[in-house]
């Protein structure tokens, strides 16, 4: 990918993650507007500057979301708004970024799910949870949360798919050569700045 499509790209899945991450904190759900946008801005970007790569790039980005993140849907692990969201960011970054965003997504999303959960309900609807779930494998049947059980809160699940996201971004080679880039151009005008 060009060096210019890369940033544009980036820095418009950036801003769109960064609202959605407001929205799903804020209100516990990403609006449909914003996820057309996101989809529109990532098709229209691609095929403005890369023409028929830049389609194709889109088109494979999106589809990759969607057979990965509709059983997520099917099974109720992700909410309609979170995989709208990963489907448009696959617009704009394509199948590389989104493919591993959705996996270091899976990985944050253990970690923030229980922050946030125990942040509403405390330690105690924490161990409540852990109690259950050692009761489920222990008898082989499960049980509902309770009040007061960590495991019966509805989490955000957008802070982890942007975690995900920059982690992938961060990581691929391309950013890294466009952050060395932009890094070397920041030294030839004086300014001692360092994104690596």
């Amino acid at each position: 990918m060009e060096e210019n499509t890369l940033l544009i790209n980036d820095t418009a899945s950036l801003i769109m993650l960064s609202i959605a991450l407001y929205f799903d904190l804020r209100y516990q759900r990403i609006p449909n507007k914003l996820c057309l946008i996101t989809l529109l801005l990532g098709l229209i970007i691609n095929i403005t500057l890369s023409s028929l790569v830049g389609l194709g790039q889109a088109l494979s980005g999106i589809a990759l979301a969607l057979v990965i993140l509709l059983p997520a849907y099917a099974f109720r692990l992700l909410g309609a708004g979170d995989v709208k969201l990963m489907i448009a960011i696959g617009a704009l970054s394509g199948p590389l970024i989104i493919g591993w965003s959705i996996a270091y997504a899976i990985i944050f999303g253990a970690f923030t799910s229980v922050l946030i959960a125990t942040k509403a309900v405390g330690w105690r609807g924490l161990k409540t949870m852990i109690s259950r779930y050692i009761d489920c494998l222990y008898l082989g049947t499960y049980f509902k949360p309770e009040k007061g059980d960590a495991g019966g809160v509805n989490v955000p699940y957008a802070p982890a798919l942007m975690l995900g996201w920059m982690l992938a971004t961060y990581i691929n080679h391309d950013t890294y050569d466009l952050m060395w880039t932009i890094e070397v151009v920041l030294e030839e005008i004086g300014t001692r700045f360092s994104l690596i």
